[in-house]
């Protein structure tokens, strides 16, 4: 079946003579006419073919063998014995001895004076500046590292077990503070102070001015004498299994990353406080405190404590092991390979080339006669 497609066409002259009037007229147009053919084409097609071989391989076998094995065993045997222990033992002897408790008086003296302060005023300057912004990138990196490995070792360890006695003295101690007597209001100069508001954190700067002000003066403090206990020990040697750690290198493989720093430009808005400095004159009070040394001795008790030696019998149990040797039947199990041939099908691939038929379509131009109504030829 021919499909017809148009392409074009090209105007013609009139064929004869009557052409010239009303009769009827043609033109030639281009045709594209499609045509079926049959081809014949080649295609791979893979198959798979086997082929057999022989194979040797090796096959365990088990056999079970009776064998004997000597160990050597440890029998406990207990053997009592007495021996000598000497040991020290602690008297106390009570001994009567004076102290020195005197102690100081601390007498507060207020004066008054006046001294120049200075203070500034912050005017605040915004600026824009390029500061330089240092930023970090990660970059792995493969290292191998040694790990350490902990095995536990006991190993005997002689210690000493310490015993306490009491060497102390008595010290003086603040156990509280009397407050100071409070003074009415009188007027007084007071030099301007800064707040923060809590709510807005706003700095707040009241003016110096004069007001009323109340005084307090300083608190005193309370000494009493308290024991201060010193504690002196005396060494008790004991030997003990303590378990001791060995450390072994193993290699490990460690990814780590490498921090490398980069910089950049960043516009930054800086507010600079511009300072004024003023003078002014400010009265202030100064206390100070004058110390007086009152003299006093006080008898103490003094309990020291005396070693004595002594000695005593201790009956002591010692465990030696005898060695003893045994002998132990045992079944093992023996592997032993044993040669063995087989036949095997080993696949492979084959191509080959196949016919098949296939419809394709060829164009072909003709020319076409098409007739042209002559009235329209005349309007024209």
């Amino acid at each position: 079946m021919a499909a017809l497609i148009v392409i074009g066409s090209l105007p013609q002259a009139p064929a004869s003579a009557q052409d010239a009037g009303c009769a009827p007229a043609y033109r030639y147009v281009c045709q594209t006419v499609y045509e079926e053919q049959q081809v014949t084409c080649y295609r791979t097609v893979n198959e798979t073919a086997y082929e057999e071989r022989e194979i040797t391989r090796q096959v365990p076998v088990y056999e079970t063998q009776q064998r004997e094995r000597r160990y050597a065993v440890l029998r406990p045997v207990t053997e009592t014995s007495t021996r000598r222990e000497r040991y020290t033992v602690q008297r106390p002897v009570v001994e009567t001895q004076y102290r020195d408790a005197s102690y100081d008086v601390v007498r507060n003296i207020v004066e008054t004076a006046e001294r120049e302060e200075r203070y500034t005023v912050q005017r605040p300057v915004v600026e824009t500046q390029m500061r330089q912004e240092q930023y970090c990138v990660q970059r792995p990196v493969v290292e191998t590292s040694y790990r350490d490995q902990v095995r536990t070792v006991m190993r005997p360890v002689t210690t000493c077990r310490t015993q306490y006695v009491d060497q102390g003295c008595y010290v003086d101690q603040v156990v509280g503070v009397q407050p100071g007597a409070t003074t009415g209001p009188r007027l007084q100069y007071v030099p301007p102070t800064q707040t923060v508001n809590p709510a807005t954190g706003v700095v707040q700067t009241t003016r110096p001015g004069l007001a009323w002000v109340t005084q307090q003066q300083p608190p005193q403090q309370v000494v009493q004498k308290v024991w201060k206990p010193n504690l002196v020990a005396v060494q008790v040697p004991m030997t003990q299994m303590v378990p001791e750690q060995v450390v072994e290198k193993i290699p490990v493989q460690v990814t780590r990353m490498v921090t490398e720093q980069h910089t950049r430009e960043v516009p930054v808005q800086v507010c600079r406080m511009v300072t004024e400095e003023q003078v002014r004159k400010v009265p202030y009070q100064t206390c100070r405190q004058v110390v007086e040394r009152v003299e006093r001795q006080v008898p103490v008790q003094v309990c020291r404590m005396v070693t004595e030696e002594r000695v005593r019998e201790v009956p002591v149990t010692t465990c030696r092991m005898v060695r003893e040797e045994k002998v132990e039947p045992y079944s093992v199990q023996v592997c032993k390979f044993v040669t063995k041939v087989e036949k095997v099908q080993v696949p492979h691939v084959v191509q080959k080339q196949v016919p098949y038929t296939s419809t394709i379509r060829v164009p072909k131009t003709v020319m076409v006669r098409v007739p042209v109504d002559p009235c329209d030829a005349c309007a024209g």
